[in-house]
């Protein structure tokens, strides 16, 4: 029996399980073995080099943004509109069937925006190209899911379990939980609330289930079974995830309203133009890209190439800052003179631990260097000569 089919034969045993708290130990070592397969499943084959055919696309500019949905849902047309890239549009399926990359300029920065292949049911299983798409897709800052507005609901609930199938959790936090593997000494549970999902049997349960016999186990929150495997399992990415409407102009205006007011949500129109820029707003948003424009001493700040941070490629102090600018700079920084909404006053005296907000002025003061010899102008009593008379260079002796 292949991975694929045991996965079915395990789904279809909870589906038969009636769910009480005299079957929940048995739920949750079923979901782990499901982990455990699906892991298996997205590894390379015993006995290959690793490498398999992917999309080669190369990471450009200050920020990365995957298109996934379905088939003819308009992604293709999205980023021929958002940034000029031609990328063949038909009213078949599949027209695309590789990753065509485009760049986005706005707010003075670059972002890479990526058109994938239509995924469909069953793509975490690799139907379609659908495991190419999903790698590409974890590689990306953010994810754009671009639904068909006159479509059902569905979609959007068939795409984000193929995306949790492999490991991506759209729009969630990390669990807290702490978990470190040790050589002896058995499991440690322990718990800074009352857990109302999961118990120390269940969690010995699950432990025993991917054969770890000593460990230390913390919850600093009420977390479920599924978040206690994704800790284990520590491949998970958690990815934020923009809900894109599109042929808004094909319902009608209640359906419009409802759509828009969901959470994490924007309504657009490829065919009207309509929307499109609240659609690059809420996407620099859920970015999160911080500009921070340079100042040379005694000169204007330079408003034209700003300096792009994220908290998700690096972080956004002021020592990231320096790092971006080049490594060494960091060893020479004696303070910094920061302008804008980070400042309490202008100017403001900061240190290598300040964090910078959006549109922030920055001018490095480095530390001066020391003067070997003491005193100043004709007091000043350094000299090249040796120390002791012996280390002193003798002459050669004139020619007679």
């Amino acid at each position: 029996m292949g991975i694929v089919e045991r996965i079915k034969e395990i789904e279809a045993e909870m589906a038969r399980t009636q769910k009480n708290k005299a079957t929940e130990y048995h739920l949750g070592q079923l979901k782990a073995k499901i982990a455990k397969l699906r892991t298996q499943l997205l590894e390379p084959p015993k006995g290959s080099s690793g490498a398999g055919e992917g999309f080669e696309v190369t990471k450009f500019g200050h920020g990365r943004v995957a298109l996934i949905g379905f088939p003819s849902v308009g992604k293709s047309t999205l980023l021929t509109m958002l940034t000029g890239t031609h990328s063949e549009a038909a009213s078949y399926e599949f027209t695309t069937l590789t990753c065509i990359p485009g760049i986005i300029h706005y707010n003075d920065t670059k972002i890479q925006l990526l058109d994938l292949p239509g995924i469909i049911e069953g793509a975490s299983e690799g139907k379609g190209r659908g495991r190419q798409v999903i790698a590409v897709s974890k590689s990306a800052d953010i994810v754009l899911m671009v639904l068909d507005a006159s479509k059902s609901e569905g979609h959007r609930q068939i795409l984000t379990k193929e995306l949790e199938a492999v490991g991506l959790r759209l729009n969630k936090k990390p669990p807290q939980i702490y978990f470190k593997k040790k050589k002896t000494g058995g499991i440690s549970f322990n718990s800074t609330l009352k857990l109302t999902h999961v118990d120390e049997k269940l969690c010995y349960q699950i432990l025993h289930e991917y054969k770890i016999h000593n460990a230390e186990v913390l919850f600093r929150e009420d977390a479920t079974v599924d978040d206690l495997i994704d800790v284990i399992e520590g491949n998970r990415k958690y990815m934020k995830c923009v809900y894109v409407y599109n042929k808004i102009d094909v319902v009608g205006i209640d359906d419009v309203d409802r759509l828009a007011r969901q959470p994490n949500s924007v309504v657009i129109s490829c065919n009207m133009k309509l929307n499109l820029d609240r659609l690059l707003a809420k996407m620099w948003e859920e970015m999160g890209l911080v500009r921070v424009y340079t100042k040379p001493q005694g000169q204007q700040p330079d408003f034209t190439d700003p300096v792009v941070l994220s908290t998700d490629r690096g972080g956004c102090t002021v020592e990231d800052f320096c790092n971006h600018i080049h490594r060494s700079l960091v060893k020479d920084v004696k303070y910094v003179l920061v302008w804008g909404t980070s400042a309490r006053h202008y100017p403001q005296h900061c240190g290598l631990s300040q964090m910078l907000e959006d549109e922030d002025v920055v001018q490095i003061v480095k530390k001066k260097e020391k003067d070997d010899g003491g005193g100043r102008g004709r007091f000043k009593s350094h000299t090249n000569a040796p120390d002791r008379i012996s280390d002193r260079v003798k002459k050669a002796p004139l020619k007679t």
